[in-house]
């Protein structure tokens, strides 16, 4: 059995610089939506997100993103406003009260540009640029950090997508293009973190295909996100199995290169890393 090598990242953040590839990351999730996929509701209140919040950071999180609009399958898009009167609130509170630093999942670029002022030091775009272009400048005049999200189509018409014939060649071309637009809007590279999109407009047995390929991805030489926590594809009989297939699918992203985990599990998720961070180090040279 062979994994693949990680190579070694400093990812340039507002105010810090972070370590990629020594260990995983490990990316906590909240959701400040009333209809998320998996946990919608649970954190809308903005007393109770902020108590979450705490309690993702200690439970061993390196970093924590909020999202303020679901992009579950069949979800109806919000308005700027809307999201953020979700998102503002919640950002008050939690402004100097964690170490980690803070990430905001938005494709749009003036709930991004309240969020950087607001101490968010992290924008971690869902549609990689392709619904408003202006988030990369955004980005680059606040010298945040940059998440590309691989999506295929929009969460109205995942449905209705057909399989593609090479998942894992659409997405690399992609988050390629993806990658381009954000360095002609003067985003250093070393700002830049790719995320194939797991369960974003891909039909279910070609999430496990791009798992299994996941370390081609390692030839655009970024540093790489895998996000399959929860994710339909990876959905059994109760919550309790799908957090044991939530945790073998990352294990499997760690093996195949994946630099950061985002997850709502995090104390499995660091659990199942730090056994997959182990044999990954004890991994004979080539």
């Amino acid at each position: 059995m062979s994994f693949t090598a990680r190579k070694l990242f400093f990812w340039k953040l507002k105010e810090r610089e972070l370590q990629l590839g020594d260990r995983t990351l490990i990316v906590g999730i909240l959701n400040v939506t009333p209809d998320s996929f998996s946990d919608g509701g649970h954190a809308f209140d903005p007393d109770r997100a902020y108590a979450r919040a705490l309690e993702i950071e200690e439970q061993g999180a390196d970093i924590i993103d909020i999202g303020a609009e679901s992009t579950r399958p069949g979800s109806v898009r919000i308005s700027e406003a809307e999201e953020k009167r979700r998102l503002i609130p919640v950002l008050k509170r939690l402004r100097g009260k964690l170490a980690i630093p803070m990430s905001v999942d938005t494709y749009k670029a003036a709930v991004a540009e309240s969020a950087i002022e607001l101490g968010v030091e992290i924008i971690n775009d869902p549609a990689s640029l392709t619904i408003d272009a202006g988030l990369a400048k955004v980005v680059s005049n606040a010298n945040a950090g940059l998440i590309l999200n691989h999506m295929r189509g929009t969460p109205e018409t995942w449905a209705k997508l057909p399989p593609v014939p090479d998942v894992m060649g659409l997405v690399r071309h992609d988050l390629e293009a993806a990658v381009h637009r954000a360095r002609r809007a003067a985003v250093d590279n070393a700002r830049i973190v790719i995320d194939p999109g797991f369960g974003f407009g891909k039909r279910g047995e070609q999430n496990f295909e791009l798992l299994a390929r996941l370390e081609e991805l390692s030839s655009l030489e970024m540093p790489i996100l895998a996000g399959p926590s929860r994710k339909h594809f990876l959905k059994q009989k109760t919550e309790r199995e799908t957090e044991f297939a939530s945790a073998a699918a990352v294990t499997a992203a760690i093996l195949a290169g994946a630099h950061l985990v985002r997850v709502h599990d995090v104390e499995g998720a660091r659990a199942a890393a730090s056994v997959a961070d182990a044999v990954a180090r004890c991994r004979r040279p080539e």
